[in-house]
């Protein structure tokens, strides 16, 4: 073995120069821009399409749950594209700071990936955050005021009815309903509790729609039974509709950080001009060891 060997493998196996160095920022922001707007605009596209989570129709879901599974499905897909955008860019922008160990520099380059990533989702949540509020107010009951946001957002899932419960027979009957709308809402978001609508909500429920319809108590009760049954449906629709929504949203957070990671290792690896990975770890020990 000749003197120059140990000295070469000392070489290889030195750390990075310059790794007081931990981060770079620069690289990192310019990734999490980059993702954060692409995100951005596909999060646009998908609201002009109907695949976007919140949607200005409150019952465009009611077509199948086929469309609210695409909507998570999309929500994934949006992920890989902008978290790849954003670690390949701060991969391929980051400084090498000399010639270490390549698991060293590629470890390095994984971590402005998940930098890009957690800086990204924040940046997203931002905007959509920024989105919400007006959105919000589009939502709202044409109506006088909206109220808080949550109190619309209730009374969206049975708007509809609303409408057909406190329907009346003469047009100057259905003026000042804001109160009357609220209160029947409330009442119609208990029929997805365990105990349902009580008796007595019911029964008031009932004069409530007799006085202010005109219509006979007979046909006010079958009118307030079929839109508790409707509001009940449409509430769990809503409920299992979150699920599906949250879980996908979960899956994308996860898939969008294994994407920025390997994004930005093989933005290093451009940069640094060097073959593609081979991503088996267990593959590129053996290739190696060879």
């Amino acid at each position: 073995m000749s003197m120059s060997e140990p000295r070469a493998t000392a070489e290889l196996r030195s750390p990075e120069p310059g790794s007081t160095i931990a981060i770079q920022w620069g690289p990192i922001i310019a990734g999490a821009l980059a993702a954060a707007a692409l995100a951005f605009v596909l999060h646009g596209f998908a609201g002009a399409i109907g695949l976007s989570v919140s949607s200005t129709a409150p019952t465009w879901r009611d077509a199948s749950f086929a469309l609210v599974f695409l909507t998570g499905l999309y929500l994934v897909l949006v992920a890989l594209a902008a978290y790849s955008l954003g670690g390949y860019t701060a991969g391929r922008m980051r400084t090498r700071l000399g010639a270490g160990r390549s698991d060293e520099i590629e470890f390095r380059d994984g971590m402005h990936g998940i930098a890009v990533w957690a800086l990204a989702t924040l940046l997203t949540g931002l905007l959509v955050l920024a989105a919400a509020a007006p959105a919000a107010r589009l939502g709202a009951p044409s109506a006088g005021a909206s109220g808080p946001a949550a109190s619309v957002g209730a009374e969206n899932i049975v708007a509809y009815d609303l409408d057909k419960l406190l329907r009346g027979t003469r047009p100057e009957q259905q003026a000042s309903l804001d109160y009357a709308r609220a209160e029947a809402g409330r009442i119609l978001l208990t029929a997805a509790s365990h105990r349902g609508v009580m008796p007595e909500d019911r029964a008031y429920l009932i004069r409530m729609v007799a006085a202010r319809t005109g219509i006979s108590e007979e046909d006010a009760t079958r009118r307030v039974d079929v839109g508790i049954a409707q509001a009940k449906e449409n509430i769990s629709r809503a409920r299992r509709s979150a699920v599906l929504i949250a879980f996908m949203a979960g899956a994308a957070a996860l898939a969008g950080a294994a994407a920025a990671w390997f994004a930005a290792c093989l933005g290093g690896r451009h940069r640094d001009h060097t073959p593609a990975p081979n991503w088996l770890w267990s593959s590129r020990e053996i290739t190696s060891i060879s």
